[in-house]
């Protein structure tokens, strides 16, 4: 245990100095919104493309991997959309509530940290999960707050998620990676440097600007921060264990890469949803921050055990 706690120490202090930049002022928000578009739009899209055009889907598609994933998640979405219902809240801030219980900051944080901690092999099954996300559950709640807000479906809906995921340069950059590799097209030597060179700074550029962009946060909400950090950090981990050991049963390595995805903190962009959508940014913030922080102690517990399955 304490050696894992030793490995992942760099990547939290990482995130710990970006925090201190951006909390003393030194890094302004304005300059964290410049550092973000830039891993977000260059840095970790030449990363995931890097990654990608050496996979192949046949790596990619393992339907036990998705079927596992997808039953966890949707178990705890689930969990987490009933008691925020029984609390008397409306599909809008509903289903913001889910997505902080299973959406973990895989782009920023599981690519480049599960890759270097569990090997080269962990990064098809980390694409996938992170692929999931993206498609899956981040396709589903625009269409729970456009739904919620229309009182019905539209083909207008179904359009701003396509052209959401088709925007999206993660997708966009995994896309390109899997074609290059499906149709055997060869990087060119120039090329594969140019994209290792920009993709080598995703991983300092990605955890400094998330701790930066957490020194913006504020802790309002405590009780329904505290409740989502739990889903997230503990039956997030939990429920897709369960099924991807028990009910799907996934090959050892994989579903311990799976349950690390699962463990993460809520991620940094279901903020900027609810800030677009004006639905309980402040609670999402909070659950971002408290999150993050308690994955201090649990993501090292979580990978400790994990390695113990392969």
């Amino acid at each position: 245990m304490l050696e894992v706690f030793l490995q992942t120490i760099p990547f939290f202090a990482l995130i710990g100095v970006g925090y201190g930049a951006g909390k003393t002022g030194f890094f302004t928000e304005e300059a964290t919104a410049y550092l973000t578009k830039f891993v977000f739009y260059f840095a970790l899209s030449a990363m995931i493309f890097r990654f990608s055009a050496n996979l192949t889907l046949r790596e990619l598609i393992d339907t036990r991997f998705i079927s596992a994933y997808l039953w966890g998640s949707g178990f705890v979405y689930g969990i987490a959309l009933a008691i925020a219902y029984l609390r008397g809240l409306g599909t809008e801030e509903a289903s913001v509530e889910a997505q902080c219980a299973v959406i973990g900051n895989t782009g920023f944080l599981g690519v480049p940290m599960l890759a270097l901690l569990l090997g080269e092999a962990a990064i098809g099954p980390v694409m996938m999960v992170l692929a999931m996300d993206l498609i899956v559950f981040g396709s589903l709640i625009v269409i729970l707050i456009t739904g919620g807000r229309d009182g019905r479906m539209s083909v207008a809906v179904l359009g701003t998620v396509g052209m959401g995921l088709l925007k999206n340069p993660m997708i966009m950059s995994m896309a390109l990676g899997l074609l290059c590799s499906g149709l055997e097209i060869p990087i060119p030597g120039p090329v594969n440097d140019f994209v290792g060179i920009l993709g080598g700074a995703a991983t300092p550029g990605a955890l400094f600007a998330i701790g930066a962009s957490l020194a913006s946060k504020s802790a309002e909400r405590m009780f329904v921060a505290g409740w989502l950090s739990f889903c997230k950090l503990i039956l997030h981990p939990l429920f897709v264990a369960f099924a991807a050991l028990y009910l799907f049963p996934v090959d050892p390595f994989p579903a311990a890469v799976m349950i690390a995805c699962a463990s993460l903190p809520v991620a940094g962009n279901i903020y900027i949803l609810a800030q677009h959508y004006g639905v309980a940014p402040h609670r999402v913030s909070a659950s971002i921050l408290i999150s993050t922080a308690i994955s201090v102690l649990t993501v090292p517990l979580v990978i400790a055990w994990i390695t113990q399955l392969y």
